[in-house]
């Protein structure tokens, strides 16, 4: 299938569902963390479970937390971020379903109610209790007078809203997705390895029950052989590319 075809194809299809990793935000200036010296590779992984329970390990959490949240203030998205929003405008996205916790598809206009975060979001933070969610500054701002956030109002312990190691992912976020994958017409893989579990899983639920599977990454991955449409490059070039094939739909 050529870039064109597949133009066509989007153009002509309103069940349209985008999966994207970090490769599309590491086009705004995102590290991805688990290459050699990002930020997993300089800071011992904290375990839910070990948040839970232990005060030194949530120093630690909060400390790495704190670098994240300072890259993130800085970083916009880009015309990745941006051309999937232009889908929900066109009213052909039925979803979204990133694995990113930067926030940058919100930022570039996606709404709340078309897309999933599995990972959560670092633009929270969140009370394993109570389930309110807090804007970040000014608990972030605790820091930096060198003490980690006291309790929430309820007493219970306040987290950045993301999936930590060890934590059960969001069951209603996952049943969302499940939900998409095996609607979708056109099932777009933007920017991931497809090596994580079980996120990775969901471009295979889409290319079983029937959808066009295309993968747009820089590197080879694990299913690409089972795709309709690779593109192997920088993800800007490609929507550069594709965006003005898709001004007719």
């Amino acid at each position: 299938m050529t870039l064109e075809e597949f133009a066509d194809r989007l153009r002509k299809t309103r069940e349209i569902v985008f999966f994207t990793g970090a490769g599309i935000s590491t086009e705004s200036g995102v590290p991805d963390f688990r290459s050699p010296g990002g930020i997993w590779t300089k800071y011992q992984p904290v375990y839910y479970d070990e948040f839970v329970s232990s005060e030194a390990a949530r120093a630690r959490y909060w400390k790495m937390k704190n670098e994240t949240h300072e890259l993130y203030k800085d970083v916009r998205p880009n015309v990745g971020h941006y051309a999937i929003a232009a889908f929900e405008k066109r009213e052909r996205l039925l979803g979204l379903i990133t694995q990113n916790v930067d926030g940058l598809h919100g930022l570039a206009g996606v709404s709340p109610g078309k897309m999933v975060e599995l990972h959560g979001t670092d633009r929270k933070v969140t009370c394993l209790d109570c389930g309110k969610e807090f804007e970040p500054e000014p608990i972030y701002a605790r820091l930096k007078d060198g003490a980690i956030p006291g309790p929430c109002a309820c007493g219970g312990l306040l987290k950045p809203a993301t999936i930590s190691f060890g934590q059960a992912m969001p069951q209603d976020a996952m049943r969302r997705a499940a939900q998409w994958s095996e609607t979708a017409e056109i099932f777009v893989v933007v920017g991931s390895s497809l090596a994580v579990q079980p996120a990775a899983s969901f471009p295979v639920v889409a290319k079983r029950s029937g959808a066009l599977l295309a993968i747009v990454n820089r590197e080879a991955t694990p299913l690409d052989d089972l795709a309709d449409y690779n593109y192997r490059g920088a993800i800007g070039e490609f929507f550069t590319t594709l965006n003005p094939l898709l001004a007719d739909g």
